[in-house]
């Protein structure tokens, strides 16, 4: 029989559909913090409630909470031994806690754990030289003879508990790295030994006397090129653990001195050595390496790997024109540092003190932990602020950190051999760590193959119950199993999914199946829910009231589209109150006062052309009119003896629901009262107060008047006008007296330049002698008057 194509389309379509609501147990948990699984089997017969979901969406949608699955983290002590104060050959050193938990941990549920590191006195220190001894090394040799006794001196007196040892190294022995020429191979320069690769002169003793022998035994070698095998010491330094006679419990220190680079991996070829570096141990009994010429130099990672594994710090002591080469190299391998020696090495035993200290000061917090696992330190290290940080400086022996260590599963592994890990959390450059048992929860209970019940009768016979739900075998759908690909009709099927005149399947919000809607639920909204024969129904599409459904749970609930209210509650979205209790005046004791309507809990105040009352129960009208106009007239007359009222007129204010009182002063106005302030002929203002108060006639008015009127003071009008003449008078005279002062300016100046001109002009005053005048005067000798 042929299978019709629709089937096998609605088949891999609930396929789909199903995998994308997270339709089994471990995919539901794992998706999420909150997510958790009903596995109870008469949960939801109809599917229109999803059994993925949060715990409390699931026990309301009534699955019992024995059968839902949500998986806790839990946390097991397994070793918690107190942190060791001081070392002793006898004695276990701990300076980390706890040394061993266990976790249970599913995804996305994070887990805080306590590490606490303390540095402990005398700790064992193994100090082991690497030198370079090739030619150009040949002073320095003779200086680390001579400072030989006193760095072990000076490092005793850091810890009592020290070893020292010595190695060399020069270069692999074939070209083009040395000299193959016989003669060469035995003495490549004058007063030089034969090359080798390395060799372990002297192991990790405490006879630190040794040293300087050694050192000075020792024969300096030569080879060809610049860079030196100092990658091939340094690996069978740190894996020769018992040769070189590394402790398990101590602060390995590896002090690598050379005045050249070195040869890394693939430098090999030029020699036709291809064989990778294994990374074992390779030294004979005599300490010489003997897969020299075998053997590949090693990698940078290849080193980086062991000293993470075997925790030996490497110091590299080289001189001025090499310290930028390794201080790049040094970043790339855990542990190490990098420092400047001097062109004799004078300056060894400082360095090596120096970095020491650097080491022994900071503490850095590293883990193996695998991709699917997120680990984040917090801590305040020594007197400072909490942050995140894996690292603490600054720390003193005996001094005491605390490290808040984040577990978070952030995912599944793909192989369920991988669910169980053992985390090691561990301080760089020491052999002691934290384990962690980390049990992985990435599968239900319900799913173990003893709780799977196959060929179920739940199942129409022809699937496998799982967690509550039908997982059917090939070509059988349904919810149950019942729906058969081979037989089934699918023009039949599919008009049972439609709605009336509905030409959408399912009213566009479900898939057909086996003629049966199956609802396609909401995957961001758990809360969410597509149900009804043909899906028509839902429970978001309600009226929203202050952004809730049928204004939130305590006010209603929406089904198929409509806010069924609860007994209180009333309106389109369930957003008011059937009861008027909050709306009544607690003062009149009336439903919003008597002066509106509760409306939905609230008063809706009446509006007026005159009148607009306001306030949360209507009992406030700024704009009501007052009794002040007709109580104004009798309260001058009887107050202040003025106004419009006539003696007889005025008596007829005092009667037995009406009393003024004159008062010194007015009080605070009271709720109950009204204020009334007004002006009279003489432009005075005069106040007062009333209240009415209840009585057996009805009502009676009390006044409370002021007894003064706040008139203003007289304006002094021939006092302005007399002080106005004189300011007129006065500015006239000023007037005058720059006019005065100003003409005397101009005069004194035009004078200043006249006598200026006349002292500087020249006048001839000279006579011409054959001038004579015009006129001539004669005298009469004769004459007399």
């Amino acid at each position: 029989m042929s299978i019709s194509l629709l089937a096998i389309v609605c088949s891999l379509a609930r396929f789909v559909f199903l995998e994308d609501n997270r339709n089994s147990c471990a995919k539901c948990f794992t998706a999420g913090p909150d997510h958790a699984w009903c596995q109870q089997e008469s949960f939801s017969p109809d599917g229109s409630r999803p059994r993925c979901d949060t715990r409390y969406n699931l026990q309301k949608a009534g699955c019992l909470d024995s059968e839902i699955f949500r998986p806790e983290a839990e946390y097991y002590l397994i070793e918690d031994q107190p942190l060791s104060n001081k070392t002793s050959n006898d004695e276990d050193v701990r300076q980390l806690r706890p040394q061993r938990i266990k976790l249970r941990l599913p995804p996305h549920v994070p887990r805080t754990i306590t590490l606490q590191y303390k540095q402990v006195v005398d700790y064992p220190v193994d100090l082991y030289y690497l030198m370079d001894l090739s030619k150009s090394m040949t002073d320095d040799k003779a200086k680390l003879a001579e400072l030989g006794n006193q760095l072990a001196s000076n490092m005793q007196r850091i810890t009592s508990n020290f070893r020292l040892g010595f190695g060399s190294f020069v270069d692999k022995v074939a070209m083009p790295y040395v000299s193959t020429v016989p003669e060469k191979l035995k003495a490549p320069c004058a007063e030089c030994a034969a090359p080798y690769g390395f060799r372990n002169h002297m192991p990790l003793t405490t006879d630190t006397s040794g040293f300087t022998r050694e050192v000075s035994a020792s024969q300096i070698s030569g080879n060809l090129d610049a860079p030196e095998g100092g990658l091939d010491a340094i690996m069978q330094s740190v894996v020769c653990q018992q040769e070189i006679n590394w402790r398990s419990k101590s602060r390995k220190m590896l002090v690598f001195t050379t005045d050249a680079s070195f040869h890394y991996a693939g430098d090999g070829k030029l020699a036709g050595i291809v064989t990778p570096n294994d990374g074992k141990c390779h030294l004979d009994g005599s300490g010489m390496y003997t897969e020299s010429t075998e053997q590949d130099y090693p990698s940078v990672s290849q080193i980086n790997q062991k000293a993470q594994e075997h925790h030996v710090n490497i110091i590299f002591a080289v001189t001025a024109n090499q310290v930028h080469i390794y201080e790049k190299l040094a970043p790339l391998i855990e542990g190490s540092s990098a420092g400047r020696l001097d062109n004799d090495s004078s300056n060894i035993v400082q360095l090596i003190e120096q970095q020491y200290q650097e080491i022994t000061s900071e503490i850095e917090l590293k883990d193996n932990a695998t991709s699917h696992v997120q680990m984040t330190y917090h801590s305040g290290c020594v007197n400072d602020k909490r942050k995140e940080t894996n690292i603490c400086r600054g720390l003193k022996v005996g001094s005491t950190v605390s490290f808040d260590i984040d577990i978070e599963v952030k995912s599944c592994p793909k192989r369920s051999s991988e669910y169980n890990q053992t985390i090691q959390v561990y301080p760089v450059g020491l052999n002691e760590a934290l384990l962690i048992d980390l049990e992985i929860i990435c599968e239900c209970d319900c799913e173990k193959p003893w709780n799977v019940v196959e060929h179920s009768p739940k199942c129409s016979g022809h699937g496998t119950l799982v967690c509550g739900i039908c997982a059917c075998d090939p070509f059988r759908y349904g919810r149950h199993c019942e729906c058969d690909a081979k037989e089934s009709d699918p023009a039949k099927d599919l008009l049972g999914c439609y709605k009336g005149n509905d030409t959408r399947v399912c009213s566009g919000r479900g898939v057909c199946l086996c003629g049966v809607c199956e609802c396609q639920q909401r995957k961001n909204d758990p809360d969410a829910r597509i149900y009804g024969k043909h899906c028509e129904c839902d429970n978001f599409s309600c009226f929203h009231h202050d952004n809730k459904i049928c204004s939130g749970p305590d006010h209603g609930t929406c089904e198929c589209g409509v806010c069924q209210c609860n007994k209180d509650w009333t309106g389109p979205a369930c957003e008011c109150r059937k009861s008027v209790d909050t709306c009544i005046d607690p003062k009149s004791g009336k439903v919003c006062a008597g002066h509106g309507e509760c409306i939905c809990g609230e008063c809706k105040c009446t509006q007026t052309e005159d009148r607009q009352y306001t306030g949360k129960y209507c009992e406030e009208c700024p704009t009501c009119p007052t009794m002040c106009e007709q109580y104004k007239d009798c309260v001058r007359c009887t107050t202040f003896g003025t106004g419009p009222l006539t003696k007889e007129e005025c008596a007829l204010c005092r009667n037995s629901t009406f009393s003024i009182e004159k008062v010194t002063k007015l009080e605070e106005t009271q709720e109950d009262e009204t204020l009334c302030v007004f002006i009279d002929d003489d432009d005075c203002r005069y106040q007062f107060k009333y209240k009415l108060l209840p009585s057996d006639n009805g009502e009676v008015t009390i006044i409370h008047a002021l007894d003064q009127k706040d008139c203003p003071t007289p304006i002094p009008v021939f006092l302005i006008l007399l002080a106005l003449a004189l300011l007129i008078l006065l500015l006239g005279l000023l007037g005058l007296l720059l006019w005065k002062c100003l003409t005397m300016w101009k005069d004194r100046r035009e004078i200043a330049k006249f006598e200026k001109e006349k002292l500087t002009a020249k006048w001839d005053t000279g006579e011409n002698p054959i001038f004579k005048q015009a006129t001539s005067t004669f005298k009469n000798p004769t004459y007399k008057h």
